[in-house]
């Protein structure tokens, strides 16, 4: 049987991935931990990351008729990248002071790009968001995503560059390049296989997105 899979007729499951590997991934994985994410064992690992509490708080700051007030909706977002355990702890203080130094138009601008990003027009917002943070170098890929994984977590996903690589090579994702520079051609496209693959595993590992791709990472290792 050819391992990998081309569905024809459901254009969110498009993809070529490479079928068995995940699959063996899963079955190692329940073996593991029988409840998936609501094992017990798991449930530890979790804890650090306290996402049901950044989801319900990142929902909250960042709702559609929050953003009518830039300076708080920047302020949020201060708060809520320096909270992340996802984030580098390098990239917090550098997010935090650029940030807070910006002059009004670009608090403006920054709130605006977020809006997009998650109510509006996500490619421009994504766009905007990257114009405005490769000023200061700070064009990471943990700091574009990070927020609307935390408002959306089914929806949208967290792009580590150590996980990102693995994933792409070792389950063979086609028509996926992983390069340093964020770029929405590749979010998008990177999104849309993380969430075909989803489809195909137990529901125990379908709990979010990112816990999904804390599965994969875990798998590779």
């Amino acid at each position: 049987m050819d391992p990998r899979v081309k569905p024809e007729d459901d254009e969110a499951e498009r993809f070529s991935m490479n079928l068995d590997k995940l699959k063996d991934a899963e079955a190692q994985f329940l073996q593991l931990y029988p409840l998936g994410f609501d094992d017990p064992e798991m449930a530890k690992i979790g804890k650090k990351h306290q996402m049901s509490q950044r989801i319900e708080q990142c929902q909250s700051a960042f709702a559609e008729l929050e953003f009518n007030k830039p300076h708080i909706i920047v302020d949020n977002m201060i708060k809520q990248v320096s909270r992340s355990s996802m984030v580098s702890m390098f990239e917090k203080p550098k997010f935090r002071d650029w940030a807070k130094s910006l002059p009004g138009g670009d608090v403006d601008r920054l709130s605006e790009a977020l809006y997009e990003q998650l109510h509006g027009n996500q490619q421009q917002g994504f766009d905007a968001m990257l114009d405005l943070l490769r000023q200061q170098k700070l064009a990471k890929w943990s700091l574009m995503t990070i927020l609307p994984n935390y408002v959306k977590p089914d929806d949208e996903v967290f792009v580590k560059p150590t996980t990102a690589k693995g994933v792409i090579a070792h389950f063979e994702l086609p028509d996926l390049v992983y390069k340093p520079q964020p770029s929405w051609s590749f979010y998008a496209e990177y999104r849309a296989q993380i969430l075909a693959m989803k489809q195909h595993v137990d529901p125990t590992l379908q709990r979010s997105n990112a816990a999904f791709c804390g599965f994969l990472m875990m798998s590779m290792m």
